[in-house]
């Protein structure tokens, strides 16, 4: 049993080491605070480097009639009206600011002759407006963010992996961690804590997650600290992960192979999008191309290995290589298959957490005092569908906010109320792991993920939501009998013990919002509930607290937009049957 700690003091502690808390912990050292940041994983291979495609902002280099009140009424409508409009508006209008910044920063952006930043057509968008670096956009951001965090000395610490958020009468003073590879647990003192730690795709089989990383720890942090969470029932499945060899099954192939022209074709060689969104093809909505491609599988017109194909071999070589290198190499490399000569193979992959901890739009406060949320963990902004290239943006725009925000509660506190019982507490939930067992975590994490892709995949309903909601309370009663053995050379169990812990208290608040909403709307889809439901019924926000160990719910209804965004919505003339509703 380990009781002993080290000790580490800061203004703000940022949890979570990719775009969101980088750009958070810039902002809090480039206003004079101490700021640390912790990363279960490498920082150099954050989540972030898989945001490939590009990132959004309205500059009009390309298309001369875009703007930001066109980016807000995509990013809304092709939301289904669910997302906030406050932060899809923030979004909107700082995003060329910061893609600007961070590309003077080092970024190295793709220009086009005058200068200007190039921008390319992801799907739903009106305009081109994605701004990108080849098929590498996440990555080339993620280094320069990590350059500059250098640059101003801030220390961050990966391999650390956050236990428990310190809290003392609803107010946030810290967090514990562990070292994951010595075990040496740290009390990190702070006014104020960001969480940036991503979503919770990982806990389906088919991911375009990695190892150790989009667990659900953050929700479930979030959940323990007192936080409430959003919209949980909207995941989203891209279109196109691989589908082979196995260990690669879900690896995400980016939306740029369809923005610079790549077609979906079933066994029968046919161009289905005609079907599902003629006016679109290919660049429509990410749901409803992940629809497509899961019903032409469904109804068995995919290819032998359950797929459909994605082509871009009418295009040359040599464009392939400018526009999507590492797509080509990605293929080449695991495949021995080159996209400039044969089709791949794609299926839909869980891919992004659209909801997440509920938190005010201006700051990215949450209910707890001086505790924070930014990026893919922080719920609100996309709605029922995330639009591509929004990703990148949101962590630039709410990872700076969230800092600022952090900041000023900082500077504002007069003096932080501290609780040893709190930090005892979280110590002890650390030793409570260590036990012999007749249970092994890597069997339970396999089964949890086959439940999630079986009873909560791209289409659900109540039968297969009730199963699975079953066997995964069976799953979270068997952690208790989980057989973690702790030593100075080995924290791999206690890593995964947590792991699983986070990832089953996501799965049930996933099931448990998607019950609640009886509709198919975006991403979410119920085979028992096929059709949209009118706005006035449907535009609310599932809620859900944790109180006792029990996930509690309610639904909120939205209020109507404030009229100068209904203004801008009928300004650019976006009509539809599902739109024209919203607008009334």
């Amino acid at each position: 049993m380990i009781n002993s700690h080290n000790t580490q003091i800061s203004n703000v502690l940022i949890i979570g080491c990719g775009g969101a808390g980088l750009r958070a912990a810039i902002a809090v050292k480039m206003a004079g605070l101490q700021v640390s940041v912790l990363g279960k994983r490498n920082k150099k291979d954050a989540h972030t480097v898989l945001a490939a495609g590009g990132i959004n902002a309205a500059f009009g280099n390309v298309d001369n009639d875009d703007s930001w009140e066109h980016h807000f009424a995509d990013t809304y409508l092709e939301g289904y009206g669910i997302g906030d409009e406050y932060q899809i508006e923030i979004m909107a209008k700082e995003s060329p600011k910061l893609v600007t910044e961070i590309d003077k920063w080092g970024a190295n952006l793709e220009k086009l002759k005058n200068g200007c930043l190039d921008q390319r057509f992801f799907g739903a968008h009106t305009y081109r407006r994605t701004c990108y670096a080849g098929d590498y956009t996440g990555l080339t951001i993620l280094k320069t963010l990590l350059n500059k965090a250098e640059s101003l000395k801030i220390p961050i610490h990966d391999s650390q992996y956050v236990t428990e958020i310190l809290v003392n009468d609803k107010v946030c003073f810290g967090a514990m961690s562990f070292d994951t590879s010595t075990g040496e647990r740290t009390a990190h003192l702070a006014d104020a804590v960001i969480l940036c730690t991503g979503g919770h795709t990982k806990i389906w089989r088919r991911s375009s997650s990695r190892k150790r990383e989009n667990t659900g720890d953050g929700y479930y942090l979030s959940l323990k600290a007192g936080c409430e969470l959003i919209d949980m029932e909207m995941v989203q499945f891209h279109p196109s992960g691989m589908l082979y060899p196995d260990e690669f099954a879900g690896t995400l192939v980016t939306e740029a192979v369809r923005g610079e022209g790549g077609i979906l074709l079933n066994n029968k060689g046919e161009r289905f999008m005609v079907n599902y969104d003629s006016d679109r093809m290919e660049l429509s909505t990410r749901d409803r191309v992940a629809m497509a491609n899961y019903q032409e599988i469904a109804e068995g017109r995919g290819t032998f290995k359950g797929g459909v194909y994605l082509d871009i071999s009418h295009k040359s070589k040599e464009f392939i290589l400018e526009k999507i290198p590492s797509i080509y190499k990605q293929f080449l490399e695991i495949q021995k298959l080159d996209i400039s000569k044969e089709p791949m193979e794609v299926a839909p992959t869980a891919h992004y957490s659209m909801g997440g901890i509920f938190v005010q739009p201006n700051d990215h406060c949450t209910s707890i005092r001086g505790l924070f949320a930014a990026g893919e963990v922080a719920g609100g902004l996309h709605g029922a569908n995330r639009l591509g290239g929004n990703s990148l943006a949101e962590l630039l725009v709410f990872g700076q906010r969230a800092g600022l925000a952090a900041v000023k509660y900082s500077k504002k506190l007069k003096i932080q109320m501290r609780s040893d019982c709190s930090i005892k507490d979280a110590h002890e939930k650390i030793n409570s792991f260590s036990k012999k067992g007749n249970q092994l975590v890597k069997p339970l994490q396999d089964r949890l993920r086959n439940i999630m892709w079986e009873n909560c995949g791209v289409v659900k309903n109540e039968g297969l939501l009730k199963s699975g909601l079953n066997k995964v309370n069976e799953i979270k009663n068997m952690i208790k009998n989980v057989d973690v053995r702790i030593s100075c050379k080995n924290q791999e169990d206690l890593v995964q013990i947590f792991d699983l812990e986070a990832s089953v208290f996501s799965a049930q608040a996933t099931m448990i919002s998607a019950l609640q909403r009886q509709e198919s709307r975006g991403s979410h889809q119920r085979g028992d509930f096929p059709l949209l439901k009118d706005s006035e019924n449907c535009n609310y926000k599932i809620k859900l607290n944790k109180n006792s160990f029990k996930l509690e719910i309610s639904k909120n209804n939205k209020k109507p937009l404030k009229n100068n965004l209904q203004e801008t919505l009928k300004k650019v003339q976006r009509v539809s049957n599902f739109k024209n509703k919203l607008l009334e």
